[in-house]
């Protein structure tokens, strides 16, 4: 239900619904995305970022929030902490059980080892499971992989790792393959050719869907599998620091939050894939990420002297929702604007193309509803835009919205208002990692026998992620750490355990005078109020 208010600005939007159905807007040049980036995107927001004074990337700056959790001491005392006890003993440790860990489990089991996975909630209660829009794959007639590479270079600024890149759109056709040889439920066509859509920044429709929860069916498939080949996964159980023998990992301490017990994971090779940071609220904007995002796999791999790349980057997705307050920051799929649905200020005009690439999307809307102040107030004193949601059945045909994006139309029909007939207010929100732990094309990080997929890793999205890339990536990387931490675990031998680096990790916390209040993983994190 709108404010009178709000219902004044959507007549508006609703007067000047014929013009703008007829109106084209032009992409931006090169020159004037960057020239909204650099005055109005959060990353270079001054004063909300640091340099790192401990760790492979001291020199380097990252926002306060994240500078902050990687310059932290341990939840446990390296100086005491028995190791003699091993509570489990595997092969392949998998450190997180979202896409890209279950991704790296299947392929490692199928390479003959024995695989533990473990992760803090439960299993599949992650960032892919609440995915949207889609996943991105060359595999139509008019599109190619070369196409797919030039697109994400570009999204990225052409600051990517290219050979990230050229993994990511090769593997992309066997990635979709995959899923649906596993029963993903795709989205198609009368004659079973797979949808596709535009993405921002995207030459070519190659988004594959599956209606508006593209991520949840993903992960079903996922989880349903690791369930069926009977890999054991350990939930509610975190990992707090990785373990080595000086050169290499050599498995993991883990934490059970139900019991507060600690317990020893050996492992020939580990596998990181904790996802992203969108619960530290990074400069305070809202997230869509799920519960347990608190970037635990940058904190214990940066310890042991994993380099982490592009961290000075943060994904703020355009459409976020801005009202009601109790969804605030979810998100609302790009989808809906690949539909054909308009960004409205409440004047009722369109202020940029719906498909310019997310980090210059949501730099427009913030200037829209900042510094032109024309965004349309909420009755909390919020400002947002305007997602003129009912074109999309007025360019489709009804039912159009009910059928591609099924789940948000009953999560808005919950506060009473009904997206076939009236827009929706966005804002941007937190929603993704750019970076992470510096990889190779084969998951492999500095530290021997540590691989990292999916959202924990850095240098594939370079510093902005396109739509479709992320599911994309996890399913691509995970694969790739299983089979390349599988196949090395058959030829190594358990190694010896140590805490050492996390000793001399904080002799450097102490040197440079970092408080020892900072303690980190976070794990979860905390909402209370304090006076």
């Amino acid at each position: 239900m709108y404010s009178p208010s709000m219902i004044e600005s959507i007549r508006r939007l609703e007067a000047s619904r014929p013009f703008r159905m007829k109106e084209t807007l032009s992409a931006m040049s090169p020159q004037e995305k960057q020239a909204t980036l650099e005055k109005y995107h959060p990353d270079y927001k001054k004063g909300m970022m640091r340099r790192l004074v401990v760790g492979p990337n001291r020199g380097g700056e990252m926002p306060n929030e994240v500078a902050d959790l990687l310059e932290s001491y341990s939840r446990l005392d390296p100086e005491k902490f028995d190791l003699s006890r091993i509570d489990y003993d595997t092969d392949v440790l998998i450190v997180g059980a979202g896409g890209a860990g279950s991704s790296a489990a299947l392929i490692a089991a199928e390479a003959g080892a024995k695989v533990l996975m473990t992760t803090k909630l439960r299993f599949g209660e992650a960032n892919t499971m609440m995915a949207q829009g889609g996943i991105q794959a060359a595999d139509k007639e008019n599109d190619s992989p070369a196409l797919h590479y030039l697109d994400v270079m570009g999204g990225g600024g052409f600051h990517n790792k290219p050979e990230l890149v050229r993994a990511l759109v090769l593997d992309a056709p066997i990635a979709i393959q995959w899923l649906e040889g596993m029963g993903m439920m795709f989205d198609k066509e009368p004659d079973g050719t797979m949808t596709t859509i535009h993405g921002g920044g995207t030459c070519r429709k190659r988004m594959h869907s599956a209606r508006d929860y593209s991520g949840g069916e993903i992960m079903k498939t996922l989880r349903d599998e690791v369930r069926n080949r009977g890999i054991e996964v350990l939930e509610y159980t975190a990992a707090v620091e990785l373990l080595t023998d000086g050169e290499t990992c050599t498995g993991a301490v883990l934490f059970n939050l139900e019991t507060n017990d600690y317990a020893v994971a050996r492992a020939k090779t580990v596998i990181v894939a904790t996802g992203g940071c969108g619960r530290l609220h990074i400069q305070g904007f809202p997230c869509t990420n799920h519960y347990g995002a608190t970037a635990d796999g940058l904190v214990i791999a940066y310890r042991a002297g994993c380099p982490m790349a592009f961290m000075d980057t943060i994904q703020y997705h355009p459409t976020g929702a801005a009202y009601p307050e109790q969804i605030l920051g979810q998100l609302v799929t790009e989808k809906v604007r690949g539909l054909g649905g308009q960004m409205v200020n409440d004047e009722g005009k369109r202020f940029i193309y719906e498909l310019e690439t997310r980090d210059v999307e949501a730099a427009a809307i913030i200037r829209e509803c900042g510094e032109r102040k024309k965004g349309v107030a909420t009755p909390s004193g919020r400002s947002g835009i305007w997602l003129d949601s009912p074109l999309i059945d007025i360019l489709h045909g009804t039912g159009t919205i009910q059928k591609k994006l099924p789940a948000m139309h009953r999560q808005y029909q919950r506060f009473g208002i009904d997206m076939t007939k009236e827009p929706i207010l966005i804002y941007p929100t937190q929603h993704y990692q750019n970076g992470g732990v510096e990889i190779d094309e084969r998951c492999r990080t500095a530290l021997k026998n540590l691989y990292v997929a999916g959202e924990a890793s850095g240098g594939v999205h370079g510093r902005n992620r396109l739509m479709g890339n992320s599911l994309l990536d996890i399913i691509v990387f995970g694969r790739r750490a299983g089979w390349e931490a599988g196949h090395q675990a058959a030829g190594v031998k358990a190694g010896r355990l140590s805490l050492e680096h996390v000793k001399n990790y904080h002799r450097a916390l102490a040197e440079a005078k970092v408080p020892p209040r900072r303690v980190a993983p976070l794990l979860l994190p905390d909402y209370r109020h304090t006076a």
